[in-house]
């Protein structure tokens, strides 16, 4: 199925898989790359130099085009777009609008740059500013996310700008893409149903956990990070929305210290991250500090397999997801049924 994402990227189908931090590693990123689809690596659990051998090792899985995710405001922003230049990465997405600049580099290195947006005036910034596409995601998204629906947020970017759109929240089977493409978008973006595929890293049971959660078990909290934030309602998550101010500061300084020593960062680095996600928001200290260390919150849960101590960012889609099939079979099985809904829909016509 050829659409303006398809040849913008060089891939065979309309499909994206999400960087999600500590899930799109090497593995899942290559085998959705080998099965026709983009595939996007996060970077913002890894260090610069983790992010280049990342990097190797996909492009030693596999021949196919493939993406970044990056955090423009992180302080190292510009040393990993160093690497994507430098290994000839083909996308370089970002979960928060990159400047002008940033997107003026990689431009004239010949690297395709999608942000994702959640609002139609972000759309048309990054429009205006050289962005090759945009994932426009609403609020059924997980992790950071907004408070307007996909079926809202798209027709308006879709009207508002004039490169490919990228449609995500919500998303995991043929019929999502059909309606996704009917609204004028170029393909869809899914993270939850990537996730519960059988070449994603997450834990057996961490996965049986995604599974077994219906739509109401998925929600929204602004007590991890300040930010709203889409995940299963875990122990740790109700544990924070009860707790007082003392606990949660407590709380958020062991996570940062655990965070330090993993991550090599210095303090003045994690307190200078968690201050740039602060910028304009009445965010408490203690937000600020698990600002700057969600990954290892992310980390607990989706690489110890320990959702009691961490968060599970999750779509409202994974209350529907019942299986976890391979990245091959998934995309295969999106395909084949959006050909068939088009063709139910030709029929009627």
């Amino acid at each position: 199925m050829e659409t303006p994402l398809t040849k913008l990227v060089g891939v065979r189908h309309p499909i994206v898989q999400t960087g999600m931090g500590w899930v799109a590693g090497p593995r899942l990123v290559s085998a959705t790359a080998n099965a026709g689809a983009l595939g996007i690596l996060a970077s913002a659990t890894m260090t610069v130099e983790q992010l280049r051998s990342a990097v190797r090792e996909v492009r030693s899985r596999t021949e196919a085009p493939f993406g970044v995710n990056l955090r423009a405001d992180a302080g190292d922003a510009r040393e990993r777009v160093g690497v994507i230049v430098e290994e000839g990465v083909r996308v370089a997405s970002f979960a928060l609008a990159p400047s002008r600049e940033l997107i003026a580099e990689l431009k004239d290195a010949g690297v395709v740059v999608i942000p994702s947006v959640g609002a139609r005036r972000h759309a048309e910034k990054v429009a205006a500013w050289g962005a090759d596409a945009v994932v426009a995601q609403g609020g059924e998204g997980g992790g950071h996310t907004g408070e307007v629906a996909t079926t809202v947020l798209l027709p308006q970017v879709v009207d508002a700008v004039d490169i490919p759109v990228v449609a995500a929240g919500g998303f995991y089977d043929g019929r999502g893409l059909v309606a996704a493409l009917a609204y004028g978008a170029a393909g869809v973006a899914m993270g939850t149903r990537f996730l519960l595929t059988s070449d994603s890293p997450v834990p057996d049971a961490v996965k049986a956990r995604y599974l077994a959660a219906s739509v109401k078990d998925v929600t929204v909290t602004t007590r991890v990070d300040g930010l709203p934030h889409r995940m299963l309602r875990t122990e740790l998550v109700a544990g924070l929305e009860k707790a007082g101010g003392l606990a949660s500061l407590a709380r958020a300084v062991r996570h940062a210290a655990a965070f330090r020593r993993l991550s090599g960062l210095g303090w003045a680095r994690m307190a200078r991250d968690g201050l740039a996600m602060r910028h304009g928001k009445d965010l408490t200290w203690s937000q600020v500090l698990l600002a700057a260390n969600t990954p290892m919150m992310l980390k607990s849960a989706m690489v110890d397999g320990r959702p009691d101590a961490g968060v599970m960012a999750s779509g409202q889609i994974a209350g529907l997801i019942e299986d976890v099939p391979s990245c091959a079979e998934l995309i295969e099985r999106v395909m084949v049924e959006a050909g068939e809904v088009m063709g139910r829909l030709g029929a009627r016509g």
